[in-house]
């Protein structure tokens, strides 16, 4: 070839090559004003004030007992008090701190192995049809099932936590990144075969530009299915850990630390999703924009 075939989406394509990228809008529309930009964010604002305001009128009033549901108020000086004082011996922080390294060094490995994985499954075939058999065997399993094979696997220390969550996340990864090369327009590939580009420039600038929103999506969704994993994870012998301190709590009936951990699981699980979200439109800003 003359010069190199440019089909990256960050480029400026010719008319023939379009073909091979997601459609991009070439219309330029005015920005929406403040109010259709804001409009969203603040319904969800104001479902969560709504639903905080009835959380707190049903202990207030005595709607439920506080017992099994403890209000927000409730719910935040026993945060104040943890922040103060610690869990059973660990300062509130320090549970935090445990969980979220626990589940970033199993995500980034599950991401750093199982996309490339996936990658290789979606386009070789014969790979394929070898290792999903095992994978689709796999990935329904309740991970919970496998604690005692973990216990004996690699003992009770950090290493079986590890595994079951990067298992828990792994296996969705693959199985997403298998179905996002399948995504890809076989029409594309085909023109870029006819202009002469190689295997090699067909999987940079054709494959991997229209398989990164998915491939994201289903990063955003098996970090999710991973997070869930950490109370599982935690149950094999830890003494330290959101996921750890929920359970020890809900043993003593402390729903008010139950219910504050389940928050901090929850606000960190949506973090982590908005994360991935922000990262999505940096890296694949031509997400949904597909003819």
């Amino acid at each position: 070839m003359a010069s190199e075939l440019i089909l990256d989406p960050s480029q400026c394509p010719s008319a023939a090559e379009k073909a091979m990228l997601p459609a991009h809008s070439h219309s330029h529309p005015h920005p929406p004003g403040w109010r259709a930009r804001f409009r969203q964010p603040l319904i969800g604002f104001a479902s969560v004030a709504l639903a905080l305001i009835v959380w707190q009128l049903s202990g207030y009033l005595a709607w439920v007992d506080p017992l099994l549901l403890p209000p927000p108020s409730e719910v935040f000086r026993t945060a104040l008090e943890l922040l103060d004082s610690g869990y059973r011996q660990t300062p509130l922080w320090q549970h935090f701190l445990i969980s979220v390294a626990r589940a970033l060094s199993a995500f980034a490995a599950a991401i750093a192995i199982g996309v490339p994985l996936g990658l290789g499954m979606g386009l070789a075939p014969t790979l394929n049809a070898v290792l999903d058999p095992f994978i689709q065997f796999l990935r329904p399993l309740p991970k919970i099932a496998l604690i005692p094979l973990v216990v004996v696997w690699f003992g009770i220390g950090e290493s079986s936590k590890f595994f079951l969550i990067f298992i828990s996340s792994f296996l969705s990864i693959v199985v997403g990144a298998v179905a996002s090369v399948a995504s890809v327009s076989q029409g594309r590939i085909r023109v870029a075969q006819t202009l002469g580009a190689t295997r090699r420039q067909i999987f940079r600038h054709v494959v991997l530009p229209n398989a990164l929103p998915e491939l994201f999506t289903s990063v955003r969704l098996s970090i999710g299915i991973g997070w869930t994993s950490l109370i599982a994870a935690e149950m094999v012998a830890a003494d330290s850990g959101l996921g750890w301190m929920v359970i020890n709590a809900g043993t003593y009936l402390r729903t008010d630390i139950v219910l504050l951990g389940i928050l901090l699981l929850g606000l960190t699980g949506y973090f982590f999703d908005w994360l991935l979200v922000r990262l999505q439109r940096r890296f694949a800003p031509w997400a949904g924009r597909d003819a």
